[in-house]
C-alpha cells in the first residue's frame, strides 16, 4: 500500500519554526483533510513531500521513497499546489503534453484527462485566458495525468463554482473509493465535511489531532435535543441526575452532561414519553475553531470594536 509518511518533520526559514516536529501518515481508501490556519505549516509541508524544500530533521516520504528518488514521479503521485503556475502562452493540451512525455505518458492520456476534468473544448486555447476555475481543473488534469496511486491537492476549490466544487467532491471520494491514497487541504470547511473521511489538524507546525471525521464531530458534542410531552418532570429528574437543562423558545429541552441514552433511560424509569431524542455535534467549522484557537496567527476583532477605539 502506498502511503504519505511524514515523520518528525522540522522545517526552518532563518529563525522561523515552520513545522515542529510534525508526524502523521496518509493511507489509502480514504480522504484525508489537512487542516490548520493560515501560518499553520499545511503548504510547507506538502512542498517538503514533494522535494521542494530541505527539511531540518525528520522525513517526508511517498511509500517509503524520497519523492524525488521516482524516475518518472507522476505515476507514483499526483500533486497540485499553485494552479496558477503554468505557462500562460501554452495551450491546456500542450502544456499537458510536455508534462506527459517527461514522464513515458502517451498522448491518449492526456485526451482522456482532458475529458475527465471537463476542459476539451478548450484544449486548444491558451491557458492566459483561463479563468481560476479553469486552472484549477487544468491542475487537477496535471495531478491525474499519470494515473497515480497517491494524489496531494492544496485549495483545490479555490474559485470554482458550486458545480465545480460538488465535482472536486465526488471526485476526490471516487479516488479514494478506487483505493488511492488522498491527500487534501481547504479552507473551506462545509466542504471538508462532505469530502474527507479523516482529518490532521496542526497549528503553528505542530500536530494537534489526527482522527476521523466522525470521531473529530463527536469529541465536540453541542448536549442533546429532547421533546416531550411532560418537560417540566423529565427537567427535574434529569438535574437531579446533575444534568443541565434549558427550555428552548419551542418548548424542546436542551441537555448537557448526560448522554442520550442516559436520557432515554431516566424518562422510561420515570414514566415520560419521548417525541424527539437528539445528540447535537458540534460542525466542523465549530470543532476546528476550538482545536485551533490558540494557534491562529491572525485574529480580527468586530467592527464594532474597531469603531469604539477610533
Amino acid at each position: 500500500m502506498t502511503v504519505i509518511e511524514v515523520g518528525n518533520l522540522t522545517m526552518r526559514y532563518g529563525g522561523t519554526l515552520a513545522v515542529d516536529d510534525l508526524s502523521f501518515a496518509v493511507k489509502p481508501g480514504l480522504v484525508t483533510g489537512f487542516l490548520g490556519p493560515n501560518g499553520a505549516g499545511k503548504s510547507t509541508t506538502m512542498r517538503a513531500v514533494l522535494g521542494l524544500e530541505v527539511p531540518a530533521s525528520g522525513t517526508a516520504l511517498v511509500g517509503g521513497r524520497p519523492y524525488t528518488s521516482f524516475r518518472r514521479p507522476m505515476r507514483s503521485m499526483g500533486t497540485l499546489l499553485d494552479a496558477g503556475a503554468v505557462h500562460g502562452g501554452r495551450t491546456a493540451r500542450a502544456h499537458l503534453g510536455c508534462l506527459a512525455r517527461s514522464n513515458g505518458i502517451g498522448d491518449r492520456r492526456v485526451t482522456a484527462v482532458l475529458e475527465q476534468v471537463g476542459l476539451t473544448g478548450v484544449a486548444g486555447k491558451r491557458i492566459a485566458g483561463f479563468s481560476l476555475g479553469m486552472k484549477q481543473r487544468l491542475g487537477i488534469a496535471v495531478a491525474l495525468l499519470g494515473d497515480p496511486d497517491v494524489l496531494m491537492f492544496d485549495e483545490p476549490l479555490n474559485g470554482l463554482d458550486p458545480e465545480g466544487i460538488r465535482w472536486i467532491r465526488d471526485l476526490m471520494r471516487s479516488l479514494a473509493a478506487e483505493g488511492r491514497t488522498v491527500l487534501l487541504s481547504s479552507h473551506l470547511m462545509s466542504e471538508m465535511a462532505l469530502t474527507a473521511d479523516h482529518v490532521v489538524v496542526i497549528g503553528r507546525g505542530r500536530l494537534i489531532a489526527d482522527t476521523t471525521m466522525e470521531s473529530l464531530i463527536e469529541r465536540f458534542q453541542r448536549g442533546v435535543l429532547v421533546r416531550t410531552p411532560d418537560p417540566a418532570r423529565l427537567a427535574g429528574a434529569l438535574e437531579a441526575r446533575g444534568a443541565t437543562v434549558t427550555t428552548e423558545a419551542d418548548g424542546g429541552l436542551s441537555v448537557s452532561g448526560v448522554d442520550a441514552a442516559e436520557i432515554g433511560s431516566l424518562a422510561l424509569t420515570e414514566g415520560v414519553a419521548l417525541r424527539e431524542l437528539t445528540p447535537r455535534s458540534a460542525s466542523l467549522e465549530e470543532a476546528f475553531m476550538e482545536l485551533t484557537e490558540e494557534s491562529v496567527e491572525y485574529t480580527a476583532h468586530p467592527a464594532g470594536a474597531v469603531r469604539a477605539a477610533r
